[in-house]
């Protein structure tokens, strides 16, 4: 077959232009008007170098009575991107074409599960960044394979593989649904618009399934995934937004579990004495205030990235830099419960902490907590299981634990904050109190009868609630050595940057995957 050079490089150009037409002009539209870019357009914003793998495979479409229309480029864009001044795998659907659904034959070559994109991640150790939108499936694809199929015959084994190798970071824009949504949420750290949907099945499906109506956004908006189901971590303005809190995360990761994460700026001085904090906690024991604010202070200036920050408030937990160390932080929060532990929160801190374990992030845990929570609501929401699962986050982790006893540590939660038989260290405030239960319920349950005997049951509680507050004394603790130090809130930072300094060379030591078979656990 003769060809001329002018000839091949113009059926090069024709072939790219048609490429980036994706699924035409008017669906190209109609996205730009409800506020989202094309695939392309994401990935031309978000990676600063981007080569393409499979630019022209393309495919024919059909109508549903196997009439052909034409060609279309194939659904999924994916290839080797700079990010965040890194390079990684980089890939997603773009909704134009036939909704984001995969072609079934193409799924190997163009990114779908288990494919090139993902086998890229693994193969060269990078992070792989994301963009979701798509309807999963699609009954059509059984027109393309000539039959029905098994989903189970769709491989999800690297998509787990990845989770213990190579940070995986998902962004929602638009709708995600079916497999789309399952492959959103088997990521480290996942981010959604706030006009994004995404469910198992949506609206159409819910109707014919359960004779539900049911709009969109009630079934699977971004406020019911980032506020109340936790499927997904945060919630972004815009796709803009979305990126730069993608970027964020990762500047805090390492490019997989065989390096330390980098270190980033020192100019936040160790030995800064936070004066704040004396004004951010209050001295009345009873008053709440705002965890994430008493992290800012502590933690490198500027540095305090929160992860989930709407669901499983009594918790609050984050990135952080401690002398350029990048750190996870767990907070209490007595804004929400009073800091008590219930199952949504605890289920964070599990993925939290594994998280942190899987890429080598020291973890400082602020602890101001009244115990597990308790009720109806919290025993139908199966707090006791959640809550030792998070405590055996803290058990199995690799990596050093700093606690700090800030105010309450009472019953089983206390053991979710620390891990004293391993790499970790135990520091307390002048504020701190511990004990089984808190002073007052308990005063309530252990000498109720007396209680109700007396002649003035209020002066009775009031009195005997004095007594064990005494009996608390956190010095009594640390005298017998119960906790490794009582320190000045002031000087929390420098101690603690002062431990993970010389915990560095211990992490070096332990690079590589978990001993463990699993790292995050969807």
């Amino acid at each position: 077959m003769s060809f001329t050079w002018k000839e091949a490089l113009t059926e090069i150009e024709r072939r790219r232009a048609a490429a980036r037409e994706l699924g035409g002009q008017r669906r190209v539209d109609r996205a730009h008007e409800q506020g989202r870019y094309t695939i392309r357009e994401r990935i031309d914003r978000a990676a600063t170098q981007f080569y393409e793998v499979g630019e022209f495979t393309a495919y024919d479409d059909v109508d549903a009575t196997g009439t052909l229309r034409g060609r279309l480029p194939a659904s999924y864009v994916c290839g080797l991107g700079e990010f965040a001044g890194r390079p990684v795998a980089i890939g997603g659907e773009d909704f134009t074409v036939r909704g984001g659904a995969p072609q079934t034959y193409l799924d190997r070559m163009k990114g779908g599960l288990g494919g090139f994109v993902e086998d890229l991640a693994h193969e060269y150790r990078i992070p792989l960044v994301m963009f979701m939108e798509g309807i999963g499936g699609d009954v059509a694809a059984q027109a393309e394979k000539g039959h029905s199929y098994l989903v189970s015959s769709l491989s999800w084994e690297r998509s787990y593989e990845l989770l213990s190798e190579v940070p995986v970071l998902a962004m929602v824009s638009g709708a995600a649904a079916g497999g789309t949504a399952g492959r959103t949420v088997l990521s480290h750290f996942s981010v959604m618009t706030k006009d994004s949907v995404m469910f198992a099945g949506g609206p159409p499906l819910v109707k014919r399934a359960m004779g539900l109506d049911v709009d969109k956004y009630e079934l699977g908006g971004a406020k019911i995934h980032t506020g109340i189901s936790g499927a997904i971590d945060n919630l972004a303005e815009d796709e803009d937004d979305a990126i730069r809190q993608m970027r964020t995360v990762l500047g805090y990761l390492p490019q997989n579990v065989w390096e330390l994460p980098p270190r980033g700026d020192r100019s936040d001085p160790v030995d800064r004495r936070v004066e704040e904090l004396l004004d951010l906690i209050p001295e009345n024991r009873r008053r709440p205030y705002r965890a994430s604010k008493m992290v800012e202070a502590i933690v490198d200036r500027g540095s305090f990235f929160e992860i989930g920050p709407k669901w499983g408030r009594s918790v609050c937990t984050g990135f952080a830099r401690m002398d350029g160390i990048p750190v996870g932080v767990v907070a209490s929060n007595p804004s929400h419960l009073g800091g008590a532990l219930d199952a949504a929160a605890a289920e964070k801190q599990v993925r939290f902490v594994d998280m942190c374990s899987t890429f080598h992030l020291p973890i400082v845990y602020f602890v101001d907590v009244p115990g597990f929570m308790v009720g109806p609501n919290a025993e139908r929401g199966n707090v006791v299981r959640w809550g030792m699962r998070a405590i055996q986050s803290l058990i199995q982790a690799e990596v050093p634990v700093v606690t700090v006893q800030v105010r309450k540590a009472y019953g089983m939660a206390v053991s979710a904050t620390s891990r004293p038989d391993g790499l970790s260290l135990r520091i307390a405030w002048p504020t701190a109190e511990w004990g089984d239960l808190p002073v007052e319920g308990g005063v309530e349950a252990g000498f109720k009868r007396e209680i109700e005997a007396a002649e003035d049951p209020e002066e009775y509680r009031r009195l005997a609630e004095e007594r064990m507050l005494a009996l608390a004394d956190p010095w009594k603790t640390v005298e017998a050595f119960g906790v490794e130090n009582m320190i000045d809130p002031r000087d929390t930072r420098e101690i603690v940057c002062a431990f993970l300094n010389a915990s560095l060379t211990r992490l070096r030591t332990t690079l590589g995957p978990q001993r463990r078979q699993w790292s995050v656990r969807p």
